[in-house]
């Protein structure tokens, strides 16, 4: 279904009527399940390099370990299996989607346990394969969760949805974050001093425990309406039906504008995820301490993209998705424009709050716009396959792209360099004027 499509609909609902969608128990539902999502991602990247370094490890091994985290790009690869293949008495019980969801939580869970007994001083062997087990349980739950969140509502409801997830996960991040350092900290020998294995162990089993949120989410949730699926004949006409007709499906709807759309996806947060790369080095020359970066940006920061986000999928409901689509890109090419000017003031923190403030907010309002639309290209026949393709690509080239952005501000500077990256908004701007007309004539 076109986006846009109930924007009639979204027309006559009121502006209380908006708002009040969060309180639904779909929306509540997601804000459990996003908490779910968000709390591994951390553990196995940002808090894990800082448990291994405090342990004495080297920063290239540390760099080396974290490709652990491609499991998230390469999800794609195995989403056919989660959408399609049923898992022995778990799917019998629960249905497609939540014994998916079950069982990736039970993996991370386990996983997040071994990494907790284990010591990275007396060798790394037993972390990386734990952390990993934690990095492919995670992203098989994105893979479940979003199949489920798209066949759990209409169109009209996916901005919202996606509005209380990224509320979840942010919330979960500040937990896997600043959570398990607090946790860890207050777990220690005073007496004692340096890497205290005990201290982590704790703090890893109380995340690890604190995935029991979306396991009981999981099983309190009704399971999505099912929808049926043809009886394959041999392995050849199953693996067609699961891998090949899942893309098929996508070209076969859209034909050649599936080029354009693919492109759009490609590059919608180039702009965001480029500059992001270089945001901590840029915070550290202009000589902001730890404790005005963490306030501003790790929690001031992290309130404004849950209030862009949740403006974003009310606005969303209210003026359509294509609409809020280039309102976000326009915002968050603008907001990069704002810290080359924030580079020529130098230490500010006034103007570090209103930089981040405007950053945040126009990135939360296009995440929800964005989710919602790529929630509106799938089939949901083919739910898992086609978002986690969709949500693996967005990443691609601007990861790629962004690892060249510490060499372009060595040879050109910050300034230079933000304006760039407010620079490589502009053709996603093209994008989505021609997407929304894509729309327009598929809803006509």
């Amino acid at each position: 279904m076109p986006p846009d499509a109930p924007a009639s609909a979204a027309a006559r609902r009121s502006w209380r009527q908006a708002w009040l969608v969060y309180l639904e128990p779909a929306s509540l539902r997601m804000l459990a399940l996003g908490f779910s999502a968000g709390l591994p991602l951390l553990l196995v990247l940002g808090t894990l390099s800082f448990r291994l370094r405090e342990a004495g490890i080297d920063r290239t091994t540390i760099g080396y370990l974290s490709w652990v985290g491609l499991a998230y790009a390469f999800k794609w690869v195995w989403s056919p299996l989660v959408d399609r293949l049923p898992l022995p008495l778990l799917t019998r019980w629960l249905g497609r989607r939540r014994s998916w969801l079950l069982l990736a939580q039970g993996v991370v869970a386990a996983g997040l346990v071994g990494m907790a007994l284990a010591d990275p001083r007396q060798g790394l062997d037993a972390m990386v394969w734990c952390a990993l087990l934690v990095a492919i349980g995670s992203a098989t739950q994105d893979i479940a969760l979003d199949a489920f969140r798209i066949e759990s509502a209409d169109t009209d409801h996916q901005a919202a949805l996606a509005a209380t997830y990224q509320t979840g996960y942010r919330l979960a991040m500040i937990w896997a974050g600043a959570g398990v350092l607090w946790v860890a900290a207050r777990a220690e020998d005073a007496s004692l001093s340096g890497y205290q294995a005990g201290a982590w162990t704790t703090a890893y089993l109380v995340m690890a425990a604190s995935m029991l949120v979306g396991v009981m989410t999981v099983l309190l949730s009704p399971e999505p309406t099912p929808r049926p699926l043809p009886p394959a004949r041999n392995l050849g006409e199953w693996l067609h039906g699961a891998v090949v007709a899942p893309f098929a499906d996508f070209i076969r709807r859209y034909r050649w504008q599936a080029a354009l759309i693919l492109a759009l996806i490609a590059v919608y947060r180039i702009s965001d995820v480029v500059m992001g790369i270089m945001a901590n080095p840029f915070y550290v020359d202009m000589g902001y301490t730890k404790d005005e970066v963490a306030a501003v940006t790790k929690v001031f920061g992290v309130v404004m993209t849950l209030a862009g986000a949740f403006v974003g999928g009310v606005l969303s409901m209210r003026l359509g998705v294509m609409r809020v689509l280039m309102l976000g890109a326009v915002l968050s090419a603008l907001s990069n424009l704002l810290f080359a000017w924030l580079g020529q003031r130098g230490h500010d923190v006034t103007g570090l709050v209103l930089v981040v403030s405007a950053d945040n907010l126009a990135g939360g309002i296009a995440s929800a716009a964005f989710i919602a639309y790529l929630s509106s290209l799938t089939n949901v026949q083919y739910s898992a396959t086609q978002y986690a393709l969709f949500s693996s690509m967005m990443l691609l080239l601007p990861k790629w792209l962004a690892g060249f952005s510490g060499q372009f501000v060595d040879a050109q500077g910050y300034s230079a360099f933000f304006t760039g990256t407010a620079l490589l908004g502009l053709p996603v701007l093209l994008l989505v004027a021609l997407a929304s007309r894509v729309q327009s004539a598929s809803s006509a």
